[in-house]
């Protein structure tokens, strides 16, 4: 047997973890400011609820991890946390209070290509709220990833359009409405591919030349050349569209955003779930190539779920942690431990081990000597592991009541009475 990882799985030492913990706590800590929840939904889904309302060849339905419990029943990996969330309010709609805002940080799943950001398991963190329509909501979204990677020192642009939009430009151009989900998933692709690539994947639908031509004529509008040539459209998707990204412009000038949010006529997200405006966030300095944040507007999936006859207007954005992981590591400083204090007792076990509770009392992280290693191979591991401060408590200690605090980053010494240890202040 070879022990080793599955390809896209990896283990995360302390010191990368500590950078992983980093981010989750920036990120939580702006979720809570701007009044979201937590919860906790399950790994395993039903597949059936997994893969509703795709069509076949959508990218999603290849990446679901598949299997079958002893029931036979056929299960599957989620591989976001959009979808459970949207079972989670019709299971507990009677148990919260509308509209309702969630986080939740968790593990999914998706059997895809792997890459630098990119892996087959990965967390991601999810900020959604049900029960509030329009652009207003859409553009506190927005501020959340703008406030949270400016706070870690992430460069950041953001993608907007409309899936309304879209779907009235498709069908603008003569496409049947039969093939907008599939035209959809290619021309979100329009960026990755060359134009003779492109029109091709097109035309392998069955779509012909002249529609592919105003299909591509119309993609490649800019929003004020949208806004103009359709100001007296009769064309609903497009009207509905129109005012979904230039009421969400509004906001994010207002805002103060709208030069780091760039309008992206072919930015549809893989989900075919999402009704309206949707969003992706992009590393400015492109350390990472996809994105490292998206979401968007899904106002259907609830009530498909619930089918009471009520509207669930649904919102939401996801940050990339394994992406970000990849900008971040390399500018954090891992120097120092987590550990505040290192006790190392010289025939003291027991009183070290008062003293270090002492002092965890009082909010310090400490450690102690467990293994009586000899002083300069304690005093070596305290400086291999970066700890900033080392005790070492002898009868001596003991006796005089008084312990000397060695800094050993900076060589100074600090001495203090055991006795005061619970208003020592270090930090």
């Amino acid at each position: 047997m070879k022990i080793q990882n599955v390809k896209g799985g990896y283990d995360f030492l302390p010191n990368e973890q500590k950078i992983r913990n980093y981010i989750n706590e920036i990120i939580i800590k702006n979720f809570k400011l701007y009044g979201f929840k937590s919860i906790e939904t399950p790994i395993l889904c039903y597949y059936d609820i997994l893969s509703d309302k795709y069509d076949e060849e959508n990218d999603i339905l290849k990446e679901i991890y598949r299997l079958k419990d002893q029931g036979n029943r056929e299960l599957g990996l989620r591989y976001d946390l959009t979808v459970p969330f949207a079972k989670f309010i019709a299971l507990n709609k009677n148990n919260i209070t509308f509209p309702f805002k969630r986080y939740e940080i968790a593990k999914v799943f998706r059997d895809g290509p792997v890459k630098v950001g990119r892996d087959i398991e990965f967390i991601q963190c999810d900020a959604d709220v049900v029960g509030i329509k329009g652009q207003f909501i859409e553009a506190e979204l927005l501020s959340i990833y703008v406030k949270t990677f400016k706070e870690l020192d992430i460069d950041i642009y953001i993608k907007y359009n409309s899936r309304k939009l879209m779907n009235g430009l498709i069908l603008e151009a003569g496409i049947c409405e039969d093939l907008v989900q599939s035209v959809t998933t290619v021309v979100d692709k329009k960026d990755k591919v060359t134009n003779d690539e492109f029109m091709q994947m097109l035309i392998n639908l069955g779509i012909e030349n002249d529609k592919v031509n105003k299909l591509i004529e119309l993609f490649n509008l800019k929003l004020e050349e949208l806004n103009a040539k359709f100001i007296n459209s009769d064309n609903k998707f497009i009207i509905e569209g129109l005012e979904e990204v230039n009421n969400l412009y509004n906001y994010l000038f207002k805002l103060n955003i709208s030069d780091i949010c760039i309008f992206d006529i072919t930015l549809a997200r893989g989900q075919n779930y999402y009704t309206g405006n949707v969003f992706e966030v992009y590393d400015k300095e492109q350390r990472v190539k996809g994105s490292i944040g998206a979401g968007g507007r899904y106002d259907k999936m609830i009530a498909n779920f619930i089918d009471d006859g009520e509207e669930y207007p649904t919102v939401g954005i996801s940050f990339g942690l394994s992406a970000i992981y990849e900008i971040v590591k390399n500018k954090f400083d891992n120097s120092t431990s987590e550990t505040d204090i290192y006790i190392i007792p010289m025939n003291t076990e027991t009183e070290s081990l008062v003293i270090a509770n002492m002092l965890r009392e009082n909010g310090y992280i400490v450690e102690v000597e467990m293994n009586n290693r000899k002083l300069k191979k304690s005093l070596d591991y305290a400086n291999k592991e970066g700890i900033k401060y080392v005790i070492i408590i002898g009868s001596n200690e003991l006796e005089t009541g008084n312990i000397i605090i060695k800094d050993m980053i900076n060589g100074n010494n600090i001495e203090t009475a055991i006795s005061e240890i619970g208003n020592l202040e270090l930090k």
